[in-house]
């Protein structure tokens, strides 16, 4: 059989381990994984551990894998952080 003499259908390319009917309209499939601050290097205190399940809280419920500044004080604000301090110097 010529390429021309082929219908639309038989000339796609079909992954065998996909069903293409499933593809269409699912609802979609959090991907992202809870943080675990245990299998980190480091040690994190309890306001950290805090804001990184606020910010991963944020993440699944916005849709948003890279929220923006603004969106990251939003949830800084939504814990109750306030200015009520002259800014400082962060120690590096």
């Amino acid at each position: 059989m010529l390429t021309h003499d082929r219908t639309p259908t038989e000339n796609r390319r079909v992954d065998q381990g996909h069903d293409t009917t499933e593809s269409r309209g699912r609802p979609k499939v959090e991907r992202r994984r809870h943080i675990d601050p245990t299998t980190c290097e480091r040690d994190y205190n309890n306001d950290e551990v805090e804001f990184m399940t606020a910010m991963d809280d944020y993440k699944r419920r916005s849709g948003r894998q890279f929220p923006t500044w603004s969106e990251v004080l939003e949830v800084m604000r939504s814990l109750g952080y306030r200015k009520v301090a002259a800014p400082s110097t962060i120690e590096i």
